[in-house]
């Protein structure tokens, strides 16, 4: 039997565990599996335990994104295989296709998902079960003979031709209401993935090597029927598409839009301005006519030589993050731009100089349209080898762990949330100085998201932020913080992963 994990991934909020409900759809009616939810298990271990005590389970299956995810797969699965050594611990997700050396020189995990596992997973089950060679296998990463082996990439499949995920397996263990949470959406928002991967190259993203710019999307019918069902069976009165780029096909969104438009079902989903710039007005309001509420965007930065340096690809620029701000205004789809600030430069001055100008233009786009929702993440390298950037980032000195359990240090758990990039160009100085003025706007700018505040709450928060915001004066912001801190916490985007959606 096999136990698929999620381990805990947010303390305020849990959503449907997509990446282990994918596995699980892999190998649903050929091996006997059960669902461990670290989100909603009061004591993950304690279940695991209980689990592996019987003697009946022999693979232990963990998605691991990094950041407080961390927290639970890394002393669970070492756990396991300092009680429990006849288990074969499989990890999937960004963290450990990104972190392969590290992962599998730890010692306790045996097979790396490269990739989608909807193939690789149950391919590799059949090999263990039969003792043949999983080299064979695709999408995998392990250790043979004390060298590390890389099974060649498989192709996307097609996602039509996938099998529906299991929620009445999952219902067995968590009612799937439960994971229905109330958002600015609605009072039911389901977690989806449409797609798997990306088929552009920015160079700060996670995704790029492991999909290396493919994707591969459902059709607009079967997300339709997909979501129809969700409404039906579970009572889901919104949805988040957590793909990495929802809006890749301009036919595809439209046809969905015109399929779920009479639903009354409100939806968010991920995309690049380069992209949705390109739809036609007619699309836009089609989308805004079926429940499109908001859209996330990497907008980055509004510098153009950065972009570039990011390989952003396709035809972003300052201008255009800057008109489309606009241009979304009009179809009353709010444009939430996340902004990565902090990257490497030959100087500190020029660093603070950029970080100074990420500002500036974040300030004008909310004088373009007040309505967009600003997320702000200070940069964090992601090992993408052969990229100007991440050379950059080497040669400025900077090193990820060599021993797994570093991860759980409280300064890496900071630095995979983006928060405290330890990276040697940036002075604490400095990062305290963006994470003041993403207080300061926040509270001067409360948006849709932070549903929870009353009316009063938001003119208080604005009241009290006015003069710092006009001003620039972001430092010290206390009263802020302890109101923000009261009140709310804000909302970034948290992406799920075994299947490394």
């Amino acid at each position: 039997m096999i136990i698929l994990f999620n381990p805990r991934s947010a303390n305020s909020k849990h959503r449907i565990p997509n990446s282990i409900l994918q596995i699980g759809a892999s190998i649903d009616g050929k091996y006997d599996y059960v669902f461990v939810d670290g989100n909603l298990e009061q004591d993950a271990w304690a279940k695991l335990k209980e689990y592996l005590s019987t003697g009946e389970f022999k693979y232990f299956g963990c998605t691991v994104m990094p950041g407080q995810q961390l927290k639970q797969a890394i002393p669970f699965t070492k756990k396991i295989r300092e009680e429990f050594p006849g288990v074969i611990n499989i990890w999937g997700g960004y963290f450990p296709s990104n972190q392969y050396k590290t992962i599998l020189n730890s010692g306790f995990v045996d097979f790396i998902i490269n990739g989608p596992g909807d193939k690789a997973f149950p391919s590799l089950i059949d090999a263990l079960e039969k003792g043949t060679n999983p080299q064979e296998i695709n999408n995998l990463i392990f250790k043979k003979d004390n060298e590390i082996v890389f099974t060649q990439k498989d192709d996307l499949i097609d996602q039509d031709l996938l099998p529906p995920l299991p929620y009445k397996k999952l219902n067995e263990f968590y009612p799937v209401k439960n994971y229905l949470g109330k958002t600015f959406l609605g009072n039911r928002t389901a977690a989806y993935h449409s797609s798997v991967g990306c088929p552009f190259t920015c160079s700060f993203c996670a995704v790029v090597p492991i999909y290396e710019a493919r994707w591969k999307g459902k059709s607009a019918k079967r997300i339709y029927d997909d979501i129809k069902f969700l409404k039906e069976e579970y009572g889901a009165d919104s949805v988040e598409f957590h793909d990495n780029n929802f809006f890749v096909s301009e036919k595809r969104t439209v046809e969905f839009s015109n399929l779920i438009k009479n639903e009354n079902i409100n939806w968010w989903g991920e995309g690049r301005i380069d992209t949705v710039d390109k739809y036609s007005d007619a699309s836009i309001a089609a989308m805004r006519e079926a429940g499109c509420r908001m859209i996330f965007f990497g907008a980055e930065t509004g510098n153009d030589e950065i972009l570039k340096q990011m390989d952003k690809g396709g035809t972003q620029s300052g201008e255009q993050i800057k008109r489309f701000a606009a241009r979304m205004k009009k179809f009353d789809i709010i444009p939430e731009y996340s902004f990565v600030l902090g990257l490497p430069a030959e100087t500190p001055e020029k660093v603070m100089r950029q970080i100074d100008e990420d500002i500036a233009f974040i300030k004008e786009i909310k004088e373009i349209n007040p309505d967009t929702e600003i997320i702000i993440y200070v940069y964090s390298p992601v090992p993408t080898e052969g990229s100007e950037l991440f050379e950059a980032v080497q040669k400025a000195g900077f090193n990820f762990p060599q021993k797994l359990e570093d991860w759980l240090n409280p300064e890496w758990e900071n630095f995979d949330l983006r928060k405290n990039p330890l990276t040697p160009w940036l002075t604490p100085g400095m990062v305290k100085k963006i994470r003041n003025f993403e207080t300061v706007i926040n509270a001067y700018y409360p948006t849709v998201s932070d549903f929870k505040l009353t009316r009063f709450q938001k003119q208080m928060m604005r009241t009290l932020s006015f003069l710092r915001y006009k001003t620039g004066f972001y430092k010290f912001p206390y009263e802020l913080k302890a109101l923000q801190k009261f009140w709310l916490k804000y909302r970034q985007p948290e992406i799920e992963g075994f299947y490394v959606e």
